[in-house]
C-alpha cells in the first residue's frame, strides 16, 4: 500500500496510480516489495520541525525517511517531504518541478534498499540510480 497526503501544503502533480505502480517497479528491479508506504508532503517549515524532534537535526532537507521495518525483502516507510525545498532545488538544478519531485519520491525508496549518500562516491551512485528510476517513469 503506498499513500500520499499532504500536512500543511496542497497536494503536489502526484499521479497515484502511475506513481504507486512506478515505485513498485522499481523496488521490485531491485528484489524488494512494497509494504506500507506513506509519504506526507510538507512545507520547509513542518519538515523543519519533524527534523528536530524526530532526529534532532536542526536544518532543512528536502526528505526524511522514517523506516517502519527493517526493509530486507519489503519496504515499509513514512516520507516527509518539503515541496518547498522541491521547489528550491529544481531551479537550483535546472530540473522541472515534477522531476525533482519525483527524483525525491524515489530517493526515500532508494535509501530502504540501501543506497546511501554521506560519501561522494555513495551520492553518485545514488544519483545514477535515481537517473535510472526517473527513465522508467518518464519514458
Amino acid at each position: 500500500m503506498i499513500r500520499f497526503s499532504t500536512l500543511d501544503v496542497e497536494m503536489p502533480p502526484i499521479e497515484p496510480l502511475r506513481d504507486k505502480a512506478w515505485i513498485e517497479q522499481v523496488a521490485e528491479g531491485y528484489g524488494k516489495s512494497v509494504g506500507e508506504l506513506y509519504y506526507y508532503f510538507c512545507s520547509d517549515d513542518k519538515l523543519l520541525e519533524i527534523n528536530k524532534e524526530r532526529l534532532g537535526h536542526d536544518f532543512y532537507t528536502d526528505i526524511v525517511t522514517f523506516p517502519l521495518t527493517d526493509c530486507a525483502k519489503v519496504l515499509s516507510s513514512e516520507f516527509c517531504i518539503s515541496v518547498d525545498r522541491i521547489k528550491e532545488n529544481a531551479g537550483t538544478f535546472g530540473r522541472s518541478y515534477e522531476s525533482e519531485l519525483h527524483r525525491v519520491v524515489i530517493h526515500g525508496v532508494l535509501h530502504l534498499i540501501g543506497f546511501d549518500d554521506l560519501t561522494e562516491e555513495e551520492e553518485q551512485v545514488m544519483r545514477e540510480k535515481e537517473e535510472e528510476a526517473l527513465k522508467l517513469l518518464f519514458s
